[in-house]
This record gives C-alpha cells, sequence and structure tokens, in this order.
C-alpha cells in the first residue's frame, strides 16, 4: 500500500481522465444507492477472490464509508503479486468526506454510506 489519497486527489484524476481504477468495498445494496461514478464494486468480503481481476492496473484506489476498512482493502491488493507495480492508496476520510457528485444508479434514492447495523459497510 502506498498510503492515502485524498478525496479531492481523486476527483481530479477522474475529472482528468487518469488511469485509475476505484474499488468500492461496501456492500451491493450500499454501492447501489450511491458511489463515485466510474467506481466498481468488489465487497471487502469478496476481495481476497477477486483481486486477481485488479492485474494491471497502474493505479487503485480503495473506498469505504469512512476511510478505516478502505485501509486493510489497500493493504491487501497491495500484498498481491499480480498488483506488486501498482500505485494502491486509500481514500483518506472515505465516502463521507467526498464532496463530488455520487451516482445513483438513475433510480432517485438518495445516496447513503452504509445498510445500518445488519451491514459491515
Amino acid at each position: 500500500m502506498d498510503g492515502e489519497i485524498t478525496p479531492e486527489e481523486v476527483e481530479r484524476l477522474l475529472a482528468d481522465g487518469a488511469d485509475v481504477r476505484v474499488v468500492d468495498i461496501r456492500s451491493p445494496g450500499a454501492y447501489a444507492r450511491g458511489h463515485i461514478p466510474g467506481s466498481e464494486n468488489v465487497p471487502f468480503q469478496e476481495l481476497p477472490d477477486r483481486v486477481e481481476s485488479l492485474t494491471g492496473s497502474e493505479h487503485i484506489v480503495t473506498v469505504c464509508p469512512h476511510g478505516k476498512a478502505s485501509v486493510q482493502a489497500a493493504q491487501l491488493i497491495g500484498s498481491f503479486e499480480g498488483t506488486a507495480d501498482a500505485r494502491v492508496e486509500s481514500m483518506a476520510g472515505g465516502l463521507e468526506a467526498w464532496t463530488g457528485d455520487l451516482d445513483d444508479g438513475g433510480d432517485g434514492t438518495e445516496a447513503a454510506a452504509d445498510e445500518g447495523s445488519q451491514s459491515p459497510f
């Protein structure tokens, strides 16, 4: 893992069309209610089985509700042999700190950072 990146830096990278993969580790339901446009959903509990899909990426940013679990996710991704050459960062403050637009899938529901007490995200 290469540390943390600010939400503003992530927003700037996305706006500039940089080759960055934003990996949202929340549950599919939380992701559907609101996520960073262009991000992909890889729930934390599925990450060990799906980390290989990130092979070949140059820059990976992990995202969670508050910026804590995404640090662990970034460490896991960074330890995988196939991502050893990638820059892997956690977005500081998580979605709570994100001030950019959120994509809600077009269903008009308000974005939410978590699913309540039944889900870790």
